[in-house]
């Protein structure tokens, strides 16, 4: 039977850490066990358990060659971090051009992301987890005042879904977070850098 990585990283953390009569093969077999992540392209959990090992058992031969390999996968890590935030980028860019080149066509932006295909993008965009970006097409003035024929103010209401929020919630798709968890938004076609998007202009239309 298999287990899901991170059921067995919470088994070996517990071995680790819970055990009073140990077996002496055990470093070796969770160092093994590190290295089967590590391969299957689990490096975050490899690390975590390559640091426990160094932590729990560094006068063994497993927990020694641990402490050597953390090296690495620290700068693995960070090459991946690095690769993925680069996509990531590159991804978000793709699709606020073309939400520009839709809006040139149609005089505003889609309600979804999926109007962009086949003319704009050749598939609905995702992240590079492969999850759905979040995108939320708004009116930026929901209530303008305009002066009409006698020069009197009055009040009108636009539907022309002239503003939107792009975000990325991480490989998480949880708000907030670091690095790979990092949210990245794009706010009407330009980068924003705060923590949080700004808020929508209320109130907005019903469409």
């Amino acid at each position: 039977m298999k287990f899901p990585y991170a059921s067995v990283l919470v088994l070996a953390v517990s071995l680790l850490t819970g055990c009073s009569t140990e077996d002496p093969r055990l470093p070796q077999k969770l160092y093994d066990e590190a290295i089967q992540l590590n391969q299957a392209g689990h490096n975050q959990e490899a690390l975590g358990l390559m640091r426990q090992l160094s932590t729990k058992y560094p006068d063994s031969q497993p927990g020694q060659q641990a402490t050597k390999d953390l090296f690495t996968l620290e700068a693995l890590l960070r090459q991946d971090l690095k690769e993925k935030q680069r996509q990531l980028r590159t991804g978000m860019k793709r699709v606020a051009d073309a939400l520009t080149r839709y809006k040139g066509t149609h005089g505003e932006y889609p309600r979804y992301l999926s109007a962009l295909v086949p003319d704009y993008l050749e598939q609905d965009p995702e992240t590079p987890w492969k999850h759905p970006y979040f995108f939320r097409p708004y009116v930026t003035n929901p209530i303008m005042e305009i002066a009409d024929r006698k020069r009197r103010v009055v009040q009108v209401f636009s539907t022309k879904l002239d503003g939107y929020l792009l975000v990325c919630l991480g490989v998480d798709m949880q708000i907030g977070g670091e690095d790979l968890a990092a949210d990245t938004y794009i706010v009407n076609g330009e980068w924003y850098k705060g923590t949080a998007p700004p808020a929508i202009p209320t109130p907005q239309p019903l469409r």
